[in-house]
């Protein structure tokens, strides 16, 4: 029997047979509201190409951009066209052309940067998740503090920056492996960096520079069923992005009034509301833990939160100890041999609780009894971030304030299927 190539599939470039264009109308009565879409492609040695394929090989896949029209349903506006983001990104340098998860992850970690954009950030995606978030002093140290809060997951990812890539930062990308860079701009020599990675696509998004104009606006979010009908929602918006609009827990409960005794601090503050822009990003269920504006641990798309609480925690631990690894012995903490070594790195860890002592602890969706909210607690956190809104709230506001623990509401689900 002869061997198949499998690896051949990868290279496989689909043909393209969607339309060049594409609208969608919304139709009362005699009132129709059209929106215009031109499919984007990409000149790449003198061909015309457009989506390499789609989430898999073998599915044909077209990206489109919005051209025209103005959608309003009731008193929401839909973003106007021309304010491209992600669906006209410049392809500054492509080796393998961009295929539809590297669109999708560069603009979920866009999603996320349009609330971070007041200070240097950078967010690495994988499979559409946030694996590292970080801000910093410089680009620099934001890629490396994001690059380093899961260094593993954030092998083959998508890195977006919000403001000029440097050559600093260039050489730190190329010295690991990623799929996907974009940013503002790119500063001279850093293309000549990236040439290196032949296989790197490089996009240019010039428009991230206006971020701030699109973080309130809205788009009307998709979701095709298996019978090809279909789900349409306004996108998300977290509505929480300053300190003015949390608030101190609180719950009546059979009549009996619960408050919480602590309100956290202006750097608490600081943390709660960088994992909250974050969660915009994170498929729930999902438990963030978030310390000195970086995420230490990321727990997605889980079926209970208080499993999902513990995933992030367990994984904060995991990549606290290969980051001590890698910092002191330049090798991933599962091939380290030294068993002096590691059992050196596995105290330290456990001392350290996975760097979870003083963190703030997120959660896209309330917790519904204080099980899940226990388990950030163990582990040293010191404020907690969520919607609010069960019927045993009361139970958490216990549980924080037999801590001293501060605990905050947006008021809010930030659920993202």
């Amino acid at each position: 029997m002869a061997t198949q190539d499998f690896k051949s599939a990868y290279k496989t470039i689909m043909d393209d047979n969607f339309t060049p264009g594409m609208e969608i109308s919304f139709i009362d009565g005699d009132k129709r509201q059209t929106l215009v879409f031109e499919k984007a492609s990409w000149v790449i040695d003198g061909v015309q190409k457009g989506l390499r394929y789609g989430e898999n090989p073998g599915q044909e896949a077209a990206l489109y951009k919005l051209v025209n029209g103005n959608l309003t349903l009731g008193e929401v506006e839909c973003i106007q066209p021309g304010k491209y983001i992600a669906s006209d990104v410049e392809l500054l340098q492509s080796g393998k052309h961009p295929g539809k998860t590297n669109i999708t992850d560069a603009d979920n970690a866009i999603n996320i940067l349009r609330y971070l954009t007041e200070t240097p950030c950078c967010v690495i995606v994988k499979h559409n998740n946030p694996c590292g978030v970080a801000k910093g002093s410089s680009i620099s140290d934001a890629y490396d503090k994001a690059n380093m809060a899961d260094r593993v997951a954030a092998f083959g990812g998508a890195i977006a920056l919000n403001q000029e890539c440097d050559k600093e930062t260039a050489n730190m990308i190329v010295s690991n492996y990623a799929e996907v860079v974009a940013a503002p701009e790119f500063a001279d020599g850093v293309l000549d960096i990236f040439a290196k990675k032949k296989n790197l696509r490089v996009l240019r998004i010039q428009n991230m520079a206006k971020l701030q104009e699109i973080v309130g606006a809205r788009f009307v979010d998709f979701k095709s069923l298996i019978d090809g009908g279909m789900i349409a929602q306004w996108s998300f918006v977290p509505a929480s992005r300053k300190k003015e609009d949390l608030v101190p827990a609180q719950s009546t409960y059979k009549g009996q009034e619960y408050k919480i005794d602590r309100l956290p601090t202006n750097k608490e503050y600081d943390d709660l509301l960088f994992g909250w822009m974050v969660e915009a990003g994170v498929t729930s269920n999902s438990v963030l833990y978030v310390k000195d504006g970086v995420t230490i641990g990321i727990g997605t798309g889980e079926q209970d939160r208080v499993g999902v609480a513990q995933i992030a925690a367990y994984k904060a631990y995991t990549k606290y100890a290969d980051r001590l690894c890698w910092q002191q012995h330049k090798v991933p903490y599962n091939t380290l041999t030294d068993e002096t070594a590691k059992k050196e790195i596995d105290e330290e860890t456990q001392k350290q609780k996975g760097g979870l002592v003083g963190s703030c602890m997120v959660s896209d969706a309330f917790f519904p009894f204080r099980d899940g909210i226990e388990v950030g607690l163990r582990e040293g956190v010191t404020a907690v971030i969520q919607p609010g809104g069960s019927e045993r709230d009361f139970e958490s506001i216990e549980a924080c304030n037999e801590a001293g623990v501060a605990m905050v509401y947006t008021g809010q689900r930030s659920f993202k299927h």
